[in-house]
């Protein structure tokens, strides 16, 4: 039978700082404002005094938010272009990993971050995001034997960018993620060779 340890204090620290990080993301999407210590506590189930062991103040609470929030969006979009196999598909795997982030509650917590975050916090975190995401876009495109990768990247960004905007928000036709892929699909799917 296998013997069931407790969890180190390293192990444990790190489950407490996700479970605020988590608490704090929540009450960001819910509320659209920057989360306060004493709430992010209360919402993580730890006592008020625990999470200044982590944080001294709630303007670094919200950096550490904008920090570990797009890297997660970026591993997401990287683990389900590294699952396909052939170059049409990675791209493929490309735009519908970022429709399907469009189209989620994370949309909310990235829209809220720019309501509550000084536009400076998002800079940076904002770029490194965005040059993440084209790596292994701008890979695919080159293994599929694009000669333009980088410029190819761009126009999919793009688009992906225009085609979220219309998810669910534009009163005469709200786009759903579905009919979203089918757009990309009429566009690209020729491209891709998927005819």
């Amino acid at each position: 039978m296998p013997r069931i340890t407790a969890p180190t204090v390293i192990e444990h620290r790190e489950q407490r700082l996700r479970a605020l990080l988590d608490a704090a993301r929540a009450i960001v999407s819910e509320t659209r404002t920057a989360p306060t210590l004493a709430a992010t506590a209360e919402r993580a189930g730890l006592a008020r005094s625990s999470i200044y062991g982590y944080f001294s103040s709630s303007e670094q609470l919200l950096a550490a938010v904008v920090a570990d929030t797009f890297p997660v969006w970026a591993g997401r979009v990287r683990t389900r272009v590294e699952a396909a196999t052939m170059p049409g598909e990675k791209i493929w795997a490309y735009i519908g990993a970022n429709l399907d982030l469009f189209s989620s509650s994370e949309q909310d917590l990235a829209s809220a971050l720019r309501e509550v975050a000084d536009p400076h916090l998002l800079k940076e975190p904002r770029e490194t995001f965005h040059a993440e995401l084209q790596e292994p876009l701008v890979a695919a495109l080159v293994e599929h034997g694009e000669p333009r990768p980088q410029l190819v990247a761009e126009t999919i960004e793009g688009a992906l960018i225009h085609v979220a905007r219309g998810l669910g928000s534009p009163p005469e036709a709200p786009l759903d993620k579905d009919e979203a892929l089918a757009v990309f699909l009429r566009i690209f799917g020729g491209y891709l060779g998927f005819d």
